[in-house]
C-alpha cells in the first residue's frame, strides 16, 4: 500500500493506494502547527475506520507546499510507519523535464499535475488547479513542463474585494442565471463566476498560442474548486478532482520503482 499526502495551503489530501487503485481518500485542513503524532495518530484512525491496516503501508509519497510542516510530516512516516517518505523535490528528483529558468522554483504540485496529465492524456497538455491559487500548468508536446500562469484563486479573489468594499457582503459562490445581476447578491456572483470565466479562457487562449501545436492542447481542470467554475469556461475538457494525488504517485513509481 502507497500513501499519497497532498499539502496544499488550504487543505491536505491523504489517500492510500494499491497498485494504481484509489482505495481511500480523506480531506483535512492544513495546519502549520500539527505535530508528528497528530498526523500519524489522525492518519491510523482515519486508516482503520475505512478497513485499511496501517500495518500494510510500505511507502509513502508527498507533495508539499507549505515547507514548516515538512519536518512533521518526516518524523510521522518514520515514527508510524517505519518509512522514509518519497517528496517531490523540482529540481533534484523531479521525473520530467522543466524547461523553466530556475527548476527549484516550481511547485511539487505542479509536478504531479504535469506528470499526470501527460500520462493521461498525452502531450501537448495544459491543467489549471483551482485552489487558494490558481495555477495554469503547461507541457510541450516533447514532454517538458514549460511554465505557465498563477493568478489569485477564485475564494481569494472574493475575499479580497469584500476586505476592500465595505458596502458588499459574503455570497454563496453559485453561477448565476444572467450574466446581469439584478440585485448586489447576483452582481457579485455575475462578477465573480463570468468574470473569472473569462480570466480562465483568456490566459488559455495565450497559452495554446504559445505552444504552437496544430492540434490544440487539451485543457484540464483539477483542485477543490474545480467543479465550482469548471463548466463555465468554454475551454476546459475534463475534470479530474483527484489529479494531483496521482501525479504524485506517478512521479514515485517513476523515481523509486
Amino acid at each position: 500500500m502507497l500513501l499519497v499526502i497532498e499539502v496544499g495551503n488550504t487543505h491536505t489530501k491523504v489517500a492510500a493506494y494499491e497498485g494504481d487503485q484509489l482505495r481511500a481518500l480523506w480531506r483535512l485542513s492544513t495546519r502549520r502547527d500539527t505535530s508528528a503524532d497528530e498526523y500519524g495518530v489522525l492518519i491510523e484512525s482515519l486508516m482503520r475506520r475505512q478497513g485499511l491496516d496501517p500495518a500494510q503501508v510500505q511507502n509513502v509519497a508527498i507533495s508539499n507546499v507549505v515547507p514548516p510542516i515538512q519536518q512533521a510530516l518526516e518524523w510521522m512516516c518514520s515514527r508510524y510507519f517505519g518509512v522514509t517518505p518519497y517528496t517531490i523535490q523540482p529540481g533534484l528528483n523531479s521525473p520530467i523535464p522543466l524547461a523553466v529558468d530556475v527548476p527549484g522554483e516550481v511547485g511539487p504540485d505542479r509536478v504531479a499535475n504535469a506528470m499526470a496529465a501527460m500520462t493521461h492524456f498525452g502531450t501537448p497538455v495544459i491543467v489549471i488547479d483551482f485552489g487558494t491559487a490558481t495555477n495554469f500548468d503547461c507541457v510541450n508536446a516533447r514532454g517538458e513542463f514549460i511554465g505557465g500562469a498563477i493568478a489569485p484563486g477564485i475564494r481569494t479573489s472574493l475575499d479580497a474585494l469584500l476586505t476592500r468594499a465595505s458596502r458588499l457582503y459574503r455570497v454563496e459562490f453559485a453561477r448565476p442565471k444572467e450574466a446581469i445581476g439584478r440585485n448586489t447578491l447576483t452582481n457579485i456572483q455575475s462578477g465573480i463566476v463570468y468574470g473569472y470565466a473569462g480570466l480562465v479562457e483568456g490566459i488559455v487562449e495565450r497559452l495554446r498560442a504559445e505552444l504552437d501545436e496544430a492540434t490544440p492542447a487539451p485543457v484540464i481542470a483539477t483542485g477543490g474548486l474545480a467543479t465550482l467554475i469548471a463548466d463555465v469556461p468554454r475551454c476546459i475538457q475534463h475534470v479530474e478532482p483527484n489529479l494531483t494525488l496521482d501525479g504524485v504517485r506517478l512521479c514515485f513509481e517513476r523515481t523509486c520503482l
